[in-house]
Order: structure tokens, then C-alpha cells, then sequence
């Protein structure tokens, strides 16, 4: 499935480009190849856009996978941690005190203010006799969110050339990304990646409960903690590309789950490859929906996330999740 939707993503865009001269592009045709316009269209717009969906679809899927299974909560998602509010924070306050006008630069402030937002609500979480617990986790990053949600708006309210940029970016969309954008995020996402894959024996554990895993010789606190910084690093390097991306993080790990059961590991992998695909289609998907126009790729997520976050809730194995946390 990936293959072909990463080549139907380099096909398909909102231009009067056709399939067809972009397939004969890729397949290398002279007549093609000599086409100002639709080289622009393939490899400046079309192939970063489709790198940025692979790379945002995998951090957010390995980060939600994650967080599930470190609160024991179906329901976990990135935006618990404060990243989102973190990094919308920084957007406004680069745009408006900084003069920061460029994608690249906005990138790198959202991908700093999400990861500070992760840094504060893990040094919260640490702290006292429960550190690392989920409660803890969740409450810390709820109460930054919010803290950061208020500061956003009020620096909002008296500018609004800064309100009409940050408008476009909080919106969440893979358009005008650029590779020399992705490069310097490719590390970091590597780190939250392997830090993930290194973290899927003791979070196995911790599915048991937190006294078994100790009785395993696992320390669920620092276990939940690690686990947390990956999810900084993975969510901070999405929501820097495409703005604050709802719900796939939610979907991702659950498709995972009903597909490989127990297994940590494989919930992970799949995660990512799920989250890909995901993300794939749906950008695909906002570029003819109401072509010669583009439709937010948030909002397509949304009206598959939302029927499935209710459906979720309504579920017996939520409370069941909810019991053993």
C-alpha cells in the first residue's frame, strides 16, 4: 500500500499537470523532462510534500502507539503532552517579536516550542514520590496546554498580521514544505525512532501492571519517562511540518493493535506504516476533493478521526483500559 500511495502522491496534485505527463516525467521522458512547469510541480511540490508525509505519518503514528501504552489509555494522543499548544505558542511568538516570515523559520520555532512544552511537562512529571505516573503525565500536560492555549491567544489578540500566518499554519497541511525544511528534522526523528523501538520490551511489561514489570526488573517511571521524551522528539518534528495534526495518532496505534495484538514491537512498526498510509491518503485526498482549491488534510482526518474517537469511548474495552491503568 505504501509504495503505491507514495507514487500516486508524486501524480495526483491540484495543477492542470495530468498523471499521465507526470508518470512520463518520472519514467523519464524527454518531451517531459523538458517541461518547466511540470518539473516544478513533480519535484519541488509534489516529492517534499510526499517525503513530509511519509515523515510526519510515521512520528505521529510511533507517537501515539507509544503514549497508549504508556498510560494504558486508548484514547492517549500527541496533544497530551502539550506539544501542540507548545509549538503554537512559539509559531506566534516567533511571527510577532522575531519577525519570522519564512516556512523554514517557522518550522524550526514550532519544532523548539514543542519540544520546551515536552521538556516542562516531563520535569513536572518527575517530581515527587509518583513521578512518571500516567496521571501525572496527563495532568502536567494538560495544565501547560491550557497555560499556553491562553498565552497564544492573548499575544493573538493585538496582532493580526500575525493571527492571519498562524491561522494558515494551525490549520495542518503538508503544502509548501520544502526539503531543505525536512533535512535538519531527519536526526531528530531517527532519535524518537530508535528511542521508540528501545522502549517496546519495558513498555511489553508494563502492560502487565506496574508491579509486575518491576517484578521483571523494569522501572515503570523511568520507563514512562523515556517513553515520553520519544514522543516529544516524534510529535515536535510532525507538528513543525504540517501544524497540529489531529486524530492519527489516535487511529494509527489503534488500527495497529487490532492487527498484531500484544505484540510492542509490531505495534510499533505498524503504527508507523499505518500512519503513513493514512497520512498519504488523506493528503492525496485534499488535493481533489475540491479541486482547482485544496482542503486541509486535517479536516479529512478529522471526519475519520471523530466518528472513531466516539466509537472508541463507547467501546467496553475502554473502560476495561481505564481498570488496569
Amino acid at each position: 500500500m505504501l509504495p503505491v500511495l507514495g507514487l500516486l502522491s508524486l501524480l495526483i496534485g491540484t495543477g492542470s499537470s495530468s498523471p499521465a505527463r507526470a508518470w512520463a516525467y518520472l519514467l523519464g521522458d524527454p518531451g517531459a523532462r523538458a517541461d518547466a512547469q511540470l518539473r516544478l510541480a513533480v519535484v519541488d511540490l509534489r516529492l517534499p510534500r510526499t517525503l513530509a508525509g511519509l515523515l510526519v505519518g510515521a512520528c505521529l503514528g510511533t507517537a501515539g502507539c507509544l503514549l497508549q501504552a504508556a498510560t494504558r489509555n486508548p484514547l492517549a494522543e500527541t496533544g497530551l503532552l502539550g506539544v501542540n499548544s507548545g509549538a503554537a505558542f512559539a509559531v506566534v511568538v516567533g511571527l510577532t517579536f522575531f519577525g519570522v516570515g519564512s516556512p523554514e523559520g517557522l518550522l524550526m520555532w514550532a519544532l523548539l516550542g514543542g519540544m520546551a512544552a515536552s521538556a516542562a511537562v516531563l520535569l513536572l512529571a518527575s517530581a515527587g514520590r509518583t513521578a512518571g505516573s500516567p496521571l501525572r503525565l496527563v495532568l502536567a500536560g494538560s495544565a501547560l496546554g491550557a497555560t499556553f492555549h491562553g498565552l497564544t491567544s492573548s499575544v493573538l489578540l493585538g496582532t493580526r498580521s500575525t493571527f492571519d500566518t498562524y491561522r494558515y499554519w494551525t490549520i495542518g497541511s503538508l503544502a509548501g514544505t520544502t526539503t531543505e525544511g525536512l533535512l535538519p528534522l531527519l536526526p531528530l526523528a531517527g532519535a524518537g525512532l530508535l528511542l521508540a523501538l528501545l522502549t517496546a520490551r519495558p513498555l511489553s511489561a508494563l502492560a502487565l501492571g506496574d508491579d509486575s514489570a518491576r517484578s521483571l526488573g523494569h522501572r515503570p517511571g523511568r520507563t514512562r519517562l523515556v517513553t515520553a521524551a520519544a514522543v516529544s522528539l516524534l510529535a515536535g518534528c510532525a507538528v513543525a511540518v504540517a501544524g497540529p495534526i489531529a486524530f492519527l495518532g489516535l487511529l494509527a496505534p489503534y488500527a495497529a493493535r487490532a492487527l498484531t495484538g500484544p505484540r510492542m514491537t509490531a505495534q510499533l512498526l505498524l503504527s508507523a506504516v499505518v500512519g503513513t498510509d493514512v497520512m498519504l491518503a488523506a493528503d492525496i485526498l485534499a488535493r481533489i476533493v475540491i479541486r482547482p482549491w485544496e482542503t486541509p488534510v486535517s479536516v479529512l482526518l478529522a471526519f475519520v478521526g471523530g466518528p472513531l474517537l466516539v466509537w472508541i469511548a463507547r467501546s467496553s474495552r475502554l473502560s476495561t483500559a481505564g481498570a488496569t491503568a
